[in-house]
């Protein structure tokens, strides 16, 4: 036990090192904490809830009638809708509604529009997630009044055409649920990749690295005196950045809060891997900085950072599944706004222990001390 605390002290020491430096250089300070925030408050004005008076909506019209026909065409013409032309089936729209594409979808049944006695009748129905209540209430009143002006024309009571509408057990996610989790994994890049590719090679430079070679201090210790550094620092950012999102932005975190903080963790350590492997390899700034972009902008791109992965074709979506950023910033979408568990998360936590392997095995086989 001794000999464990003895090896770990180092580990101690150079971390509340690197915290300090992190803090005492203004530089360092704006990239961590002001930069990932300028770029919150760009996306968020962007895709933030904003004040759309329109729904998008997808019609599923499975009756024959010249009644619903005239329905579905004045619902396609009408401003306030924006109707969706590729959903044909109820299943779906409901990916579609959860995935926050679509606010709601209207049914008409085979029977709307029927003759039922003298009368044509029909009841179209509309389909929405938990947190789409105001839009499904919004667009039943419009069908509503679209209805009495139809019922008009027959009798004045009873009323043969309403509407209703049912909530299916499902949280959507708006598109700022989507670009948060992926401004999240851009500032977990930030401080695992780009964080020591800066650094390391500016440590050797001024011969920092070759004197700690010098000293007992093993490899071993160094990474992870940086991974509890970074993720000690990264933790501090990542929570700032839910403060204001959460505050400004109305985010809603329906996931457990610890298992996120865990989850976080693990992926700074598996990110900062690629960063510790860059940056203990390239003898410079020369060689550090091509060396970075080549990893960080394929993942930036093609791992759902800032769009998002299911607007890609099928084969660029299955290759971009297997990179080391897409199951991070799918698990925090999964938890964030689904409110999944740490157990259900077994694909990503999978593939990213495997990476974990690859990359810290790397690192330690590439790492130059100066």
């Amino acid at each position: 036990m001794s000999n464990l605390k003895k090896s770990l002290l180092p580990v101690k020491v150079f971390a509340k090192v690197a915290i300090r430096r992190a803090f005492r250089d203004k530089t360092s300070l704006f990239f961590i904490f002001a930069f990932p925030l300028i770029f919150l408050f760009v996306f968020g004005g962007i895709f933030g809830k904003g004040g759309d008076t329109s729904f998008k909506v997808a019609v599923i019209n499975q009756s024959d009638s010249q009644y619903a026909k005239q329905l579905t065409e004045q619902i396609g013409k009408a401003q306030i809708y924006k109707v969706s032309d590729d959903v044909t089936t109820l299943d779906g729209a409901k990916e579609k509604m959860t995935r926050g594409q679509l606010d709601a979808t209207i049914i008409l049944p085979p029977t709307f529009g029927q003759q039922q006695g003298e009368l044509p009748s029909g009841q179209a129905v509309v389909y929405y997630t938990q947190n789409n209540l105001q839009a499904s209430q919004a667009l039943t009143s419009i069908l509503q009044a679209q209805f009495q002006g139809l019922n008009s024309q027959f009798v004045k009571a009873p009323v043969p055409f309403t509407v209703k509408a049912e909530q299916i057990n499902e949280q959507a996610l708006s598109q700022f649920d989507y670009v948060f989790a992926g401004l999240l994994g851009f500032s977990i890049i930030g401080i695992g990749i780009f964080g020591p590719v800066n650094v390391f090679p500016e440590l050797k430079k001024q011969g920092v690295l070759r004197r700690l070679h010098t000293t007992p201090l093993r490899v071993w210790q160094y990474f992870l005196a940086n991974v509890v550094s970074q993720s000690v620092v990264g933790m501090m950012t990542m929570a700032l950045m839910f403060i204001v999102a959460i505050v400004v932005f109305d985010l809603n975190v329906v996931g457990n809060y610890l298992a996120l903080a865990f989850f976080l963790v693990f992926s700074i350590a598996m990110i900062l891997g690629i960063g510790l492997a860059l940056g203990g390899w390239a003898k410079n700034e020369q060689q550090a900085a091509p060396l970075s972009n080549i990893v960080v902008f394929p993942m930036l791109f093609l791992s759902g950072t800032f769009f998002p992965r299911f607007l890609m074709p099928e084969w660029l979506q299955t290759v971009s599944s297997f990179l080391p950023l897409t199951p991070v910033i799918e698990g925090i979408r999964l938890i964030a706004t689904e409110g999944k568990t740490l157990l259900e998360l077994g694909p990503q936590l999978g593939l990213m222990a495997a990476w974990t392997l690859v990359i810290y095995f790397i690192a330690f086989r590439i790492f130059r001390w100066e």
